[in-house]
């Protein structure tokens, strides 16, 4: 059975992930993470859920648990690639031994992370396999960035639009450029936060929204229905990167 699941549509800009985990508290902290950071996840408790929910919505990536009820990791990654499917699969097991990682990349694992992990290692490991089975070039983020009428420079931190310059203060700066560095992802209120105003600062999400109205003011044609700075319903914000 597939637990869990988002109850909500991401857009299409989102990654998938279908973590593939027994264990209900490491599956609502691995799930809770990647929500955090824009990714929609889908949570499987066994290895025949864990198929059901690959079949079914065609992830990105799965996070697979080697240890698992039913039908081990291993026999959960042999049959994805019987069946042809080329989703790149990260391997999440207390197994540490250079046996279980060579079997598990000769059966076509992607990368492979021992239990215990740090959080933001493993969120690291999945955004370097998303980018890296996406083919997506290396972004320089010191590099100016334009939409619509407006330039972006981040190693001027400064912003023009329409040849004219912007005056954003020094936060609605650094939103913007979280915004924008994600591509299209969603950003939840609270990575934003974390991001912007810092890990231990004590900002209340009505933050976030005022200084995305600010943003929306300077930046937007119309800010009363923006075309670039989107509010995703229940999930944070994005910006629009087509």
């Amino acid at each position: 059975m597939v637990v869990n699941g988002s109850t909500s549509e991401a857009p299409s800009a989102v990654a998938r992930i279908v973590v593939v985990e027994d264990n209900p508290d490491l599956a609502f902290g691995l799930r809770n993470n990647l929500e955090i950071e824009g990714y929609s996840v889908r949570v499987a408790e066994d290895g025949p859920a864990g198929l059901e929910a690959v079949r079914s919505i065609e992830p990105d990536l799965v996070i697979l648990d080697l240890m698992l009820p039913g039908m081990d990791g291993y026999q959960v990654l042999r049959t994805l690639r019987a069946e042809g499917r080329t989703v790149p699969v990260l391997i999440l097991t207390a197994r540490g031994e250079e046996a279980d990682k060579v079997l598990g990349f000769r059966m076509g694992a992607d990368d492979y992370v021992t239990k215990p992990f740090g959080v933001l290692e493993l969120l690291a490991r999945v955004e370097a396999i998303l980018r890296r089975t996406a083919g997506e070039p290396a972004v320089d983020a010191h590099q100016p960035r334009t939409f619509g009428e407006v330039v972006v420079d981040p190693a001027a931190r400064t912003v023009h639009r329409a040849g004219e310059e912007v005056g954003l203060t020094p936060k609605e700066f650094d939103l913007l450029l979280a915004l924008m560095g994600r591509d299209g992802a969603v950003a939840s209120r609270v990575a934003l936060m974390k991001e912007v105003w810092g890990h231990r600062a004590a900002v209340a999400s009505r933050t976030v929204d005022t200084h995305i109205a600010e943003l929306r003011k300077k930046l937007e044609a119309e800010p009363s229905d923006p075309h670039w700075i989107l509010t995703v319903h229940k999930a944070g914000y994005r910006f629009r990167s087509d």
